[in-house]
């Protein structure tokens, strides 16, 4: 029996040799489909990759890159808290022309508006240091004003007699500005371009005068200080 057996599966083997060589190149067309398949899946998914990387890269160009902007220049909502005049943050000197805004961060990570108005104030009790800013923007895009901006503020060094200071919060030591932030500073700096007849090549960083790392975000990214600056100066279009 099992010789039969044996016998009858070479003798069929045999006789259907040519369909076995016909089935074995249709089992190699199936799995060359397959191939196909997998090939046509993984060009699929680098095209779609592709398209989306092309999309997110003129929707960063149209948005203005890392941020999204959609400010003028007239004046932003400011909450006035000036400082007590005193030799330390506020000396009650008059400017000369304003000639230029100066951009600032505050080097102190997650610190608020509110916290540095009033180290800025307390400076005359501890007169630790000569400092202070004429405006700071907060995290959440709040601005506080704390020494008029017909008055030095003790920010720019050699540049403190003939322009306006602008301080700036951050959540971390990257020094970057959160959306609010950066608006709000748009808005600002456009506002003061406009009330002192400047355009944004008179707006500086802190950097420009002295060297220091301020404000660190702008200052260890060109593209980004460009960036702002245009956006400035649209700001400023939108409103002559």
């Amino acid at each position: 029996m099992n010789s039969y057996r044996g016998d009858k599966r070479r003798n069929t083997y045999k006789k259907k040799s040519g369909k076995s060589k016909a089935g074995n190149k249709s089992g190699s067309g199936k799995w060359s489909g397959k191939g196909i398949l997998k090939n046509r899946y993984v060009l699929i998914s680098i095209a779609v990759l592709i398209i989306l990387t092309i999309i997110l890269g003129v929707r960063s160009c149209l948005t203005g890159g890392e941020y999204h902007v959609d400010v003028d220049a007239s004046q932003p909502e400011l909450d006035v808290q000036l400082l007590d005049v005193n030799p330390y943050s506020r000396p009650g000197i008059s400017t000369d022309n304003i000639t230029g805004v100066v951009v600032h961060y505050t080097a102190n990570p997650g610190s608020s508006a509110q916290d540095n108005r009033d180290y800025f104030n307390g400076l005359q009790y501890s007169q630790a240091t000569q400092a202070s800013s004429n405006f700071i923007v907060g995290l959440e895009g709040e601005i506080i004003q704390c020494v008029p901006t017909w008055e030095v503020a003790y920010a720019s060094n050699e540049r403190n007699s003939d322009t306006v200071s602008i301080e700036v919060c951050h959540p971390d030591e990257s020094g970057k500005f959160t959306q609010e932030s950066y608006s709000s500073l748009v808005q600002l700096t456009a506002w003061l371009c406009v009330k002192f007849g400047l355009t944004e090549d008179d707006v500086i960083r802190h950097y420009d005068v002295t060297g220091k790392n301020c404000p660190k975000y702008f200052v260890e990214d060109e593209d980004a200080w460009a960036e702002f600056k245009e956006n400035v100066r649209k700001a400023i279009d939108k409103t002559q």
